[in-house]
This record gives structure tokens, sequence and C-alpha cells, in this order.
């Protein structure tokens, strides 16, 4: 018999012998391996029993004299890389354990070895960054070696490939595995210019990551052949940890803020950066540049140029965090980690509490007979963003108002708006400073980030800049097609919000009728709901609170129905109203004025009594949408007082079609009119239906003025939410051609 006969008779022997008799088995290899100990198939049996019955010390061992004996049998390898791929999971499961167990065992030499040439026997990228990230981590004095050349093997790998996004799995392992090993690595001697490089690559990939849209899907972009990635079900057996540790490690970052800050102390430190080392939160980070700016124009040569590099850097990430906290809350639906359904967005806006306390309260005393409604005067509880402390932004003075009831945390929120706007402020406070960060900003194509312009508009209207504002509102409205994820389809909430922030700049611009377009716009697309919110006792005074005011506040409104509509019939109010109250008369807009202050009565009732003023004066007045929107029970008992001798016989033609109203009363109409009469003077009392006296409206007036009074009354149930709503869809192109 030949050798290689005999070989395969022992080998076939042992296999039989290991369910019955595993001791026997093991002789009969231990005789075969003395006999031919340069045979592989002999040892890999051994190493096979052994391995199969999760022996360690004994089969790594035998693994150890197969790779110094037989380093090129394929076999080897394959046994090599399911150990590795067990090294790089996550897998807590008996076999993984054995298998890295089994590893330990091996000499630290071998083990060295062992994966570098493991790592060579690796084709594509990321498996081979991992095979030689696991080098690195268990042989910490292999960074020095290894650890620079594998991050620019991933940074070109990620070049190659040309993604549209840093978050990809070669930036991934790059900034989250392999930079925190060569910044923490003593021994690392890197040139500051490269160790800027890795910051605003880490940088980049982390604020990327966090402001991800919600199409994103948990894998991280790739290329299928470069990344490994396959089906799970075509990988059994040795391949499985590979596909495990990919799909896994790969998607999910946790802290990234947090981490963006280690890395940015650790690079600090390298550096040789100014400052003091326990400052750890953004914020202290930012004062800390604000005081280190001050010595900027002492400086030159390297220390100028190390100074300009580090506040910069560090303002602009505090920039960029804070403008994403701030977005985050005001547009939670650009991003994947706070898209949460019901969430609609919030838009900064002109405050329009004021729109009914602007008046000349003096006009109003000798309307003595009427009850006053409003409600005591309570200062409202708000939250307000301040900037009367020392800065270098402008646009000071100005407060952000709203309700703590409403936005709870938006302490917070406007924390990070004022940090933003602070930093950027400091970004742009020295030319040098500003070349640099501009410099930033193109290499990582921030004017592609919707959430960004979002901000840097907010900030354009905090600072009174409204002209710029409407510049950078329609720029978004260009680009956001371009963003990842579904088109904003028209009526949607962040086209309204569009619309709405427009339409607060032109109207503080003096653009009333632009700003009347857009509001109706908006207006057509909502849906009024079926019964009107009762008021409570803070929304009827939010308007009576005139402590710091002076017209410049703004409000962050909620991108609801609920909110939105009232926030446009106020704003249209407010376009309407300077030109209603003008020297000269137009009792058109007066009309639309007196229709529009329905809706928050009686907080109106000041400026409302201002237009009565205005119509005695007047002597006369005509409005013939009166009858069709006005319903408000105060108001049509005004207009009737108006026609009497006590009144002053004012001249009013409200009547749109006379024909149309003139019809037979209802068969309810004579209560209703005794109602009318009972409501507007409770004490009257009434000896015959036909006789119904409301002020004396029957005494000398026409009778169809009173059966269209007496027919208004009937409507004071309708819900007052969905007649303005009514009023500003049909009167729509009238409204717009009123204002100049």
């Amino acid at each position: 018999m030949s050798a290689q006969g005999d070989c395969e008779f022992l080998v076939k022997k042992a296999r039989e012998l290991v369910s019955e008799d595993p001791w026997a088995a093991k002789a009969w290899l231990i005789t075969a391996r003395t006999l031919y100990p340069s045979d592989f198939n002999i040892q890999y049996e051994m190493y096979t029993i052994e391995r199969n019955a999760e022996r360690t010390a004994s089969a790594g061992r035998l693994l150890y004299d197969m790779f110094v004996n037989f380093p090129d049998q394929p076999v080897v390898w394959r046994e090599i890389s399911v150990i590795t791929a067990a090294l790089r999971s996550d897998c807590q499961d008996k076999h993984a354990q054995f298998l890295r167990g089994l590893f330990e065992t091996l000499p630290g030499r071998v083990q060295c070895e062992m994966l570098l040439k493991a790592t060579e026997q690796c084709f594509n990228t990321v498996e081979k960054a991992e095979m030689l990230l696991l080098l690195l981590r268990r042989f910490p004095e292999s960074v020095v070696q290894h650890g620079v050349s594998l991050g620019e093997t991933l940074l070109e790998a990620e070049s190659i490939e040309d993604l549209d996004t840093p978050v990809n799995c070669f930036r991934k392992l790059f900034v989250c595995d392999v930079l925190p090993l060569i910044i923490n690595t003593s021994d690392m001697r890197l040139p500051p210019s490269l160790m800027y490089k890795y910051m605003h690559k880490a940088a980049e990939f982390y604020i990327a990551y966090v402001t991800r849209g919600p199409s994103a899907d948990g894998q991280l972009p790739g290329s299928q052949e470069a990344v490994g990635l396959k089906s799970p079900s075509a990988h059994r057996g040795s391949q499985r940890y590979v596909i495990d540790g990919l799909t896994e490690k790969s998607s999910l970052v946790s802290d990234p803020w947090e981490r963006l800050l280690d890395i940015l102390a650790v690079v600090g430190a390298l550096c040789e950066w100014q400052g003091d080392k326990a400052s750890r939160s953004y914020p202290e980070i930012l004062q800390r540049m604000k005081k280190l700016c001050r010595y900027l124009p002492s400086l030159e040569g390297e220390t100028l140029s190390r100074c300009r590099s580090q506040v910069v850097t560090c303002a602009a990430l505090v920039l960029f965090r804070s403008a994403y906290l701030y977005v985050s809350t005001v547009q939670p639906s650009l991003f994947q980690a706070h898209c949460s359904p019901g969430t609609g967005p919030w838009i900064l806006v002109e405050d329009l509490s004021s729109v009914y306390s602007e008046v000349d309260l003096e006009k109003s005393a000798k309307h003595a007979h009427k009850k006053c409604k409003l409600a005591d005067s309570r200062e409202k509880t708000v939250v307000r963003s301040s900037d009367d402390e020392e800065g270098l932004g402008k646009g000071r003075n100005r407060h952000i108002v709203l309700s703590k009831a409403d936005v709870p945390g938006w302490a917070e929120t406007l924390d990070s708006f004022r940090t933003a706007r602070e930093s950027w402020d400091l970004l742009h406070s020295h030319e040098a400073l500003e070349s640099e960060f501009s410099k930033i900003c193109s290499s990582w194509k921030t004017d592609t980030w919707l959430w960004l312009r979002i901000f840097l508009t907010d900030m354009i209207i905090y600072q009174g800049h409204y002209r710029k504002a409407l510049t950078s509102l329609h720029q978004m409205a260009a680009f956001q097609p371009l963003q990842q994820g579904p088109m904003v389809p028209q009526g949607s909430l962040e086209h309204q919000r569009a619309l709405i922030q427009l339409a607060s700049c032109h109207y503080a611009l003096g653009e009333y009728r632009l700003a009347c377009e857009k509001l109706l716009e908006v207006v057509c697309t909502l849906t009024p709901q079926a019964h009107d919110p009762s008021r409570t006792p803070e929304e009827l005074t939010r308007s009576t609170r005139t402590k710091f005011r002076k017209g410049s506040d703004l409000r962050l409104l909620p991108c609801t129905t609920k909110a939105v509509l009232p926030f446009c019939l106020q704003l249209m109010l407010a376009c309407f109203k300077l030109r209603a109250f003008m020297d000269n008369r137009d009792d058109l807009a007066l009309g639309h004025v007196i229709v529009l202050l329905q809706h928050d009565w009686p907080l109106g009732e000041a400026l409302f009594l201002k237009a009565i003023d205005k119509i005695c004066q007047q002597g006369s007045f005509q409005y013939e949408n009166f009858f069709n929107y006005v319903t408000n029970i105060d108001m049509l008992e005004e207009f009737a007082y108006l026609r009497t001798t006590e009144g002053g016989r004012v001249q009013l033609e409200l009547l749109p079609n006379q024909g149309m109203l003139i019809k037979n009363p209802s068969p309810s109409l004579g209560l209703v009119s005794q109602e009318f009469s009972t409501l507007l003077l409770p004490g009257a009392q009434s000896a015959e239906r036909h006789h119904t006296v409301t002020r004396g409206i029957t005494k000398g007036v026409k009778e169809d003025f009173r059966l269209a009074m007496e027919r208004q009354v009937a409507r004071c149930g309708e819900n007052l939410l969905s007649v303005l709503h009514r009023f500003c869809i049909n009167e729509r192109v009238i409204l717009v051609q009123s204002l100049p």
C-alpha cells in the first residue's frame, strides 16, 4: 500500500470510530501523525475532532501547528476566517464564544501574524478594514504602523465610490472606529493639517448622520460588492458572523454629538488649542471662542493660524448643533430621528397680539351703553427669547413669544436658536473667520441642507431683514424638490409653512396685497373645524399684553388648522386695518375689518367701536356683504342702533340684493325677532309680534332692513370659522383688489 493510501486508511478508520469511541479515534490519528508528520489531512482531521468537541486548548494547538506548517492550505484560511468573523461579531452564542476562546489560546505573536495574513486574504475594502481594525484593537502598538494607512484607504474608497452622502460604511468605519484609535495613541505624531482634515471628516459625518431624512434606511450606503452585503440566507456557517457584524454594527451610531465633542477635545489637545479643557459643553465652547476672538487682532503667524482654525472649527460645530436642535423642533418631519406622526411644523412669524390694542380707546368712551366684554387683563404666560445681553448679532431687543402650555420644553429650543445665532455672528465677525468658514461650508455643501436654510431664514427674520428672508424662502422652494424624500405637495403643512412665512414677511414690509394673496392661498387649503373651539382665558387675553411691546415681537405658530386659520384671519385684519382707518374714506376695507373682527370677539371690541365712530362721523356706510358674513349679535345690535334717532340715523347700505332678502320669513321668524329684542333689551316687552322693538329698529326704518336684521339673528349660531372661511374663499378677488 502506498503512503497516500495508508494516510487515507488511517483517517477513514479514525472517522468511523469518532462516534463510538472518540479516544480510539484519537489514538489512530496520533499514530498516523507520528508516521506521516507532513500530511495535512491527518492534522486537519485531528483539529476537526477537537473543534467539534469544543476542546479549546487542544484545538488551538492544532490550529497553530497548521498555521505554521501549512500556511498555503485554503482550508486553514477558511477556519481562520470563521474565527476572525466571530471576533468581529457581537454574537454571544456558545459557538462564537468557543471560537473566540480558541483564538485566545494562540500566542500573541501568532495572533498578530494571523490577523495580518487574514487581512491579505480579504478582497473588499470594508471586510479588509474590519479585519485590520481587529488587529489594531487587539494590538494597540500596531496603530502607529497601520492606523493612518487604514484611514486613508477608507477615505480613498469613499471617493472612488463617489457616494452622495458622508453617511456611508467607509466614513462610518473611519470616524467611529479608526479615528479614535489614531488620535488616542500617544505615540502617533500627526501634522495639524491632517488632524484638521480628520476632524472635519468626522464632523461632517456626525452632522449628516443626525440630520439625515426620514427616507434613509438603517443600512449605510456603499456598493453591494464593496460592503459585502448579500442576502443573509445565502450565508451560513463560516460567513454568518461577517454578515451579522456588518448589518448590525454598520447602521447605528449612539450619542453622535457627544462623540463629536470627545473627538474635538482630543484634537484640540493635540493641536495645542487655547482653552479650558474642562469646558465640555457646546455653549461653554462658544463662550470660550468669543473670548478668544478678542485676541485675534493681536496675533500673527502660526499662532494666528492655529487660533483661527480653533475658533472656526468650534464655532461651526456649535452653530450646526444648535441650529439642528432648533429645527428638529420647528420642523421635525425633516429628520429620521424626530419623525413622529401627528407632529407638525412651527412657523416663526410676526406677533400680532397688538392688532387690537393699537387704537385710541378714548374715542370709544361715548359708547358707554355697551357692556364691556373684555376679560380682565392678565399677563400671558410666555417663554421669551431675550437678547439684551452683550453679543455680536443684530436685531436685539426682540422676543419670541409662545405659550408654555402649548409648547413644553421650548425654553431649551429658544436657547438653541439664540446660541446658533451667536455662533453665526461670531463666524462672520472677522473676514478671516468668514473666509475659512466658507471653505468648510463649500466642502460640506451646506447650501443643500434644507434644515440649515430653515434656521438661516428664521434668523434673518429675527434680525428684521425681511427682503433677504423673502429671497431665502424663494430659494428654499427652488431647491426643496432636490432633497431626499418625497416632494412637498401643495396644501401640505410644509407648503403652508412657507406661504405663511412669506405672508408675514410681506406684511412686515408693508406689502399688504402680496401678504393677503399668500394668506388666501393658505386659507383655500384649510378645512375649518366642525365646531368653534372654546377659547381659554389665556387666549381671550393674549392681546392685552403690552409690556416690552413695540411692534417688533415674533411668535412661534403651530402649523395646524386650529392655529393657522385664526392667524391668517388676524394677519388679514392687520393688513386692512391701516387702510380702513385712514383719513380717506374706504368703506370696503372698513367692512372687511368688521367681518374679520368677529373671530377674536370680544378682543376686537375696542377696534370695532372705533369703526362705529368712523361710520358715525361719515354719516353713512356701504358694505353689501354685511348680511352675508356678519353674524355677531353685538355687532348686529350696534348697527341696528345706528339706524335709530338715538343712534344718529346713519345711512346704512348693507343689502346686496333687496329682492333676495325680502322673502316671507320662516314660521319661527317672529319668535327669532322677539328673542333678538329680548337679547338686546332684556327689560323690553312686546305687546304684538309685528311690533317687536329692537332699540326702535321698527320705528321709521324700512321693512327690508328690519327683515334682513331679524333673519341675520337666526344665523348667530353658525360656526363662525366656517363663515369667515367662506368669506375668504368667496371674496378672494375683491379682498386682494382692496389692498394697494
